[in-house]
């Protein structure tokens, strides 16, 4: 087993990191990584439906896809994630408690009563302090989790909320759950850093043949590639999400202004604009311009500044009907 610790608390780069190792790494490999504040979703998530846009605007949080399912997770400097890619067949390990034992045989040794419960977490009287998710690939599984340390609460609830009302989609739901952090219930205060180390040593008496891997320059150039095709891309993050309806009134300098769109694979298929404001030109006009377009602000930003959006809705302003589309 090749144990693996990133250097970079840059999100886009450790989540491009577990794709190469599962790919690229014949061996057994145990990463851990720290993420700057950043929101992971599952791979089959409607990102959008999944964050709270403008807490996340505001507070530079990188919103990054994984390759496995599940709910959407917030990251920060107080989250240790860990992640298990072993050669296994699909179905040898249908549940999550052989990769998240070894965590629990810690924190239970710390005497802590950590528990799995549910169907992929694991908790802390009742309350959960790690989600996790996996994806398989050619005999290989790739199992990761959340660790919940010393993690600002407050801004995980502030990142994670959405309003269920403006998304009507398929996509699976995160779901909220009541949490802790780990730091909590120490019965004698330990760092993260320590937290880690005690986690490294027993994976290293589960795994005799365990060695500490260092990254490559090979490596890097690899995973960098991934970074720049794949996880530091809006098709990626978001181009990906499910076909979803949006809808979100707006009051603004020229009256009352109602979106409608229809979303498909981050592009914006159909769209009605209705409300109490006055035009000069036809709004399906407009509405024609947007088909196509990438539901993503800066991109609708841009085709706005090029058409006079007045013509179509009199004394409203870009940024105003911006408000209005996300």
């Amino acid at each position: 087993m090749l144990i693996i610790r990133s250097n970079t608390s840059n999100p886009a780069f450790n989540l491009a990191t577990e794709e190469f190792l599962m790919y690229n790494k014949s061996e057994d490999c145990f990463y851990l990584y720290i993420n700057a504040p950043s929101i992971i979703v599952g791979k089959h998530q409607n990102s959008l439906a999944e964050i709270n846009v403008d807490y996340v605007k505001e507070n530079d949080i990188t919103v990054i896809r994984r390759t496995s399912g599940g709910g959407a997770v917030f990251h920060d400097p107080g989250n240790l994630n860990f992640t298990f890619i072993m050669n296994e067949k699909q179905g040898e390990n249908a549940d999550f408690r052989k990769y998240t034992q070894p965590i629990i045989d810690v924190l239970q040794s710390m005497d802590i009563d950590a528990k799995f419960e549910g169907r992929n977490d694991m908790t802390i009287a009742g309350k959960k302090f790690s989600g996790n998710a996996k994806s398989y690939y050619n005999n290989k599984i790739l199992q990761h989790g959340t660790l919940l340390f010393d993690s600002t609460l407050p801004n995980l609830s502030q990142a994670l909320k959405l309003n269920p009302l403006k998304y009507r989609d398929k996509a699976v739901k995160s779901i909220s759950s009541r949490v802790t952090n780990i730091s909590e219930h120490l019965k004698h205060n330990i760092s993260l850093q320590e937290f880690e180390k005690r986690i490294v040593d027993h994976v290293r008496t589960l795994y005799a043949e365990a060695e500490v891997y260092e990254l490559t320059a090979e490596d890097i150039v690899a995973i960098n590639k991934l970074v720049d095709e794949k996880y530091g891309t809006w098709d990626w993050n978001f181009g990906s999400s499910p076909k979803y309806n949006f809808q979100k009134g707006i009051r603004t300098g020229g009256g009352h202004v109602e979106v409608n769109l229809e979303v498909r694979k981050g592009q914006i298929e159909n769209v009605k604009i209705f409300g109490d404001f006055f035009n000069t030109s036809e709004v399906s006009e407009l509405e024609n311009m947007l088909k196509g377009a990438p539901h993503e602000r800066e991109k609708i930003r841009e085709l706005l500044s090029t058409v006079g959006i007045e013509k179509y809705l009199n004394n409203v302003t870009v940024e105003e009907f911006l408000e209005g589309m996300f």
